[in-house]
């Protein structure tokens, strides 16, 4: 399998991206790609392009009915009551260590202090 590639949305933080990459993953923020500011769908468009597991903490990309499991690279929405980075931090390291992302792929994923809750793709014949 291909290495995971991550984008994070311009509301992660760097230390955000170093953590993934420390955990093995291809991690970059659309920052670093002269994205700042840009309309959702504009670095929507960008990361579905890439094949990018796309990680933010923007409640726009929680419509499941927009953002349908099985028609992207996948989605993980990080949901804190205080958006501190060390709280974000928190989240995403228990998520990454609940499971590969990996296994992620395609989904759309949303993550709080307490729970992760996964949509996956409708199941292909089953």
């Amino acid at each position: 399998m291909s290495e995971m590639l991550i984008k994070l949305d311009e509301n992660m933080a760097q230390a955000h991206v170093e953590f993934l990459q420390q955990a093995g993953y291809d991690a970059d923020k659309v920052t670093s790609e002269g994205l700042s500011g840009a309309e959702d769908n504009v670095v929507w468009q960008r990361v579905c392009a890439e094949g990018r597991f796309f990680i933010t903490l923007d409640l726009d990309f929680s419509d499941v009915r927009r953002f349908i499991p099985g028609t992207h690279p996948g989605i993980l929405l990080l949901r804190s009551r205080n958006r501190s980075r060390q709280t974000v931090l928190e989240i995403l390291g228990r998520v990454v260590n609940e499971q590969s992302l990996e296994n992620l792929r395609g989904c759309l994923v949303v993550a709080d202090e307490i729970q992760t809750r996964i949509r996956r793709p409708p199941s292909s014949g089953a």
